[in-house]
């Protein structure tokens, strides 16, 4: 029996709900796609190719989305060659939760943070590489200068806070992590990005999909800014929960007691709420971004209402 064909470059769920673009996220930073074979991997791509090929592929429907969420998790979308395993989003959870618990462990020298702040910004420069787009790439410049003004920016914030905390409660110290994270969300993702809302601008839709023909910048500083704010949530739970514990337990003498069991703790604590505010976080916005026309430039909207039936609300693709 023909299966009905289904459109498998849209996401499964209903993304207009934040309930579904959180399911659509979940599967997608998956750690588990992580460990699929070679020959897994292998069968996934082929099974999408054919598929979106038009060739008939005798699957059931929960089997063909499985495949397209394989190949998504270890495939570009648009060069199609395999990622690098660290730069994949499966290995966003894992990856992160090491990083940041390491960082949240070794926070009150100078050369732990430099070196654990180093490999934070470091991590983040692979995995902006990986992802990048196969239309308008990152070049190496831009790469190298987010990723030096990201490293310092995080640095100056570290170190900056260490030298005015050391007389506050230790659980103020312990959040300083966070602060540097965040600060360095705010300079690298707008720098990675910055040939879109300085030159280029960011394509706008309909509500169907099509293209209008025009990018606008004001969409695309909109679209940067919901991705800081995202990339920044996602920091919070991890960067703020397992300090608080750890305050407790130091105050409770078990890190007395126990010295040994710091940094592992923080490590798998940041691992369950990485698991879940990653996702999370992502779905905060829908990928498939709204703008009113009458907020875009004044060009954009002429060329829009210039054209017959012009709609009165856009979209744009935001970014991750």
């Amino acid at each position: 029996m023909a299966m009905t064909r289904i459109n498998i470059d849209e996401p499964r769920w209903d993304q207009s709900t934040y309930i579904g673009r959180a399911r659509h996220f979940f599967t997608t930073t998956n750690p588990a796609n992580l460990f699929c074979s070679a020959s897994e991997l292998e069968w996934a791509r082929t099974t999408v190719t054919k598929y979106r090929n038009g060739e008939v592929v005798d699957l059931p429907e929960d089997v063909l989305w499985r495949a397209k969420h394989v190949y998504d998790s270890a495939f570009h979308p648009d060069t199609g060659e395999k990622m690098m395993l660290i730069g994949r989003m499966s290995a966003q959870v894992p990856m992160n939760m090491t990083i940041t618990g390491c960082m949240l462990s070794f926070y009150k020298t100078t050369p732990a943070v430099v070196f654990w702040q180093w490999i934070n910004q470091s991590f983040n420069a692979v995995v902006n590489y990986t992802n990048r787009s196969g239309d308008s790439p990152i070049t190496v410049k831009q790469l190298g200068t987010s990723y030096v003004l990201a490293t310092g920016g995080a640095l100056i914030t570290a170190l900056g806070l260490n030298s005015l905390v050391k007389s506050m409660p230790p659980l103020v110290g312990r959040l300083v992590p966070f602060t540097a994270v965040a600060a360095a969300n705010c300079v690298n993702i707008p720098m990675m990005r910055m040939k879109e809302w300085r030159e280029v601008g960011l394509a706008l839709q309909t509500s169907d999909g099509s293209s209008l023909g025009v990018a606008s910048k004001k969409a695309a500083v909109e679209g940067v800014a919901m991705v800081t704010v995202s990339r920044i949530g996602m920091a919070v739970p991890s960067c703020v929960l397992p300090p608080l514990l750890m305050n407790s337990l130091e105050k409770k003498g078990v890190l007395r007691r126990m010295p040994w069991i710091g940094a592992p703790l923080q490590v798998l604590l940041c691992g369950i709420c990485l698991t879940f505010a990653t996702p999370a976080c992502c779905a905060l916005f829908p990928q498939k971004a709204a703008i009113s026309v009458d907020r875009l430039e004044p060009e954009i909207q002429a060329k829009i209402r210039a054209m017959e039936n012009p709609p009165t609300v856009v979209y744009y693709n935001k970014g991750l």
